[in-house]
C-alpha cells in the first residue's frame, strides 16, 4: 500500500546579484575593502540557501579623476588565478556627475540584468556571512528589502562628548523586524521590486544626502516591505577626524535638514506647507529645550549629556533648516554650507 507523502517544495531559481561600492577618493579603504566583497561574492554563490546564480562586484568611482580605477585593477589582477569565474570581478564604472544620487543610480544601471542589488559604502568593512545573511534574508521573507545592522570601528578612542552624542550608536534591531527606515550603506534591494514600481535616487538629494530615505520612502509607499537581518553586519570606520564635536555638529544639522525635507517635499499644496511650518515648529521647540539641556549638562560638567543634548539640538536646527527649504551640501565639492532653495 503506497503511502501518501506531501511533495518537497519547489526550488526557487537562482538569484543573479550585484554588489555595488560607491567611491570617492578613498582608494586605501578601498583597496582593503575590494577582497573582501569578492570573497564575500563567493561565499553567496556557494551557499545553497541563498541561491545565488551569478554575482558580480562592482565599483562605481565618482572621482573626476578615475582615481580608484587601479585599485580595481590591482585586486582583479590579483583574483586572476583563482577557480572562481572572473565574471565576480570587482568591475570598475566611472560615474564623473558630482553627487550620492549619481553614483547610486549608476549601480542602478550596472545591475539593469541582475535580481539583487546589495549596496556597501567604502568607508564599511565587513563581517563574516555578511552578504549571505542579507541574501537568506530576502529568501525567506519575499520582502522588497533588507537591510543589516553596522558598528562604529574608531581609529582612536572618542571622547565622552563624541560617544555621548550617539551619533556613532549601533544601528541594530530584532531578526527578521519589518523596519521603517534604512539606509544605502548596508542595503539589499530585490530590483524587480524597484523596476516595478520606476524607482530611481532622487537629484534634488544629490549633494546633500537623503537620497536613501527618499527611495526607501517611496519603496514602502509602494508597498515594499524592509526586513532586518541581524547576521549581516559590518563594521564602519570610523577616522579621527569624524570624532570630533565639529563633525558630530555638523552631520547632526544634515540629517535634521535631510529629514525634514524628504518629508515636507513628499507633499505637495496645502499639505506641503502644512508640513512645513508643522516640522519648523517642532524644531525650534526641540532646538530651545535641547540647548537649555545642553547648558544643564556643561554646568554639571556631563560631557557624556551634552554631547547628547548638543546633538540633538543641532538636529533639530537643522530640521528648521530642512522645512524652510535649506540644505547642508554634505557632498558638495566646494564649500559645504547651507543653502535655500529657489
Amino acid at each position: 500500500m503506497s503511502q501518501s507523502s506531501t511533495p518537497p517544495a519547489p526550488v526557487p531559481p537562482p538569484a543573479s546579484l550585484v554588489v555595488a561600492v560607491t567611491t570617492y577618493k578613498r582608494n586605501d579603504w578601498l583597496a582593503e575593502l575590494l577582497p573582501q566583497l569578492v570573497d564575500q561574492a563567493r561565499a553567496a554563490r556557494a551557499d545553497e540557501e541563498a541561491g545565488v546564480g551569478r554575482a558580480r562586484v562592482v565599483v562605481v568611482d565618482n572621482d573626476p579623476d578615475a582615481g580608484a580605477r587601479e585599485v580595481v585593477e590591482a585586486v582583479r589582477a590579483a583574483n586572476a588565478g583563482e577557480p572562481e569565474p572572473a565574471e565576480i570581478g570587482p568591475h570598475y564604472a566611472h560615474e564623473p556627475v558630482p553627487g550620492i544620487t549619481a553614483a547610486r543610480n549608476r549601480a542602478l544601471d550596472e545591475a539593469a540584468d541582475a535580481r539583487l542589488l546589495a549596496f556597501i559604502d567604502d568607508d564599511e568593512l565587513t563581517r563574516p556571512g555578511w552578504l549571505t545573511s542579507l541574501v537568506r534574508a530576502w529568501r525567506a521573507h519575499g520582502c522588497a528589502a533588507v537591510s543589516g545592522p553596522w558598528y562604529p570601528r574608531f581609529e582612536s578612542e572618542p571622547g565622552a562628548w563624541v560617544r555621548g552624542s550617539g551619533v556613532f550608536g549601533a544601528v541594530t534591531a530584532a531578526d527578521g523586524a519589518v523596519m521603517t527606515k534604512a539606509a544605502t550603506n548596508n542595503l539589499l534591494l530585490d530590483l524587480d521590486v524597484v523596476r516595478g514600481l520606476g524607482l530611481r535616487f532622487d537629484a534634488r538629494y544629490g549633494l546633500s544626502g537623503g537620497e536613501d530615505s527618499a527611495f526607501l520612502g517611496a519603496l514602502r509607499q509602494g508597498g515594499g516591505v524592509i526586513r532586518f537581518a541581524a547576521d549581516a553586519a559590518l563594521d564602519e570606520r570610523v577616522p579621527a577626524s569624524r570624532a570630533t564635536r565639529p563633525w558630530v555638529l555638523r552631520r547632526s544639522l544634515r540629517s535634521g535638514a535631510t529629514w525634514a525635507a524628504v518629508r515636507v517635499e513628499a507633499a505637495s499644496g496645502a499639505a506641503g506647507l502644512g508640513a512645513r511650518a508643522r516640522y519648523a515648529a517642532k524644531g525650534a521647540l526641540r532646538a530651545g529645550r535641547d540647548g537649555a539641556l545642553a547648558l544643564v549638562s556643561a554646568a554639571r560638567r556631563d560631557e557624556a549629556g551634552r554631547g547628547r543634548h548638543e546633538a540633538a539640538c543641532a538636529g533639530a536646527l537643522g530640521m528648521v533648516l530642512g522645512a524652510v527649504g535649506g540644505r547642508v551640501q554634505e557632498y558638495s565639492r566646494g564649500p559645504r554650507l547651507p543653502w535655500r532653495k529657489k
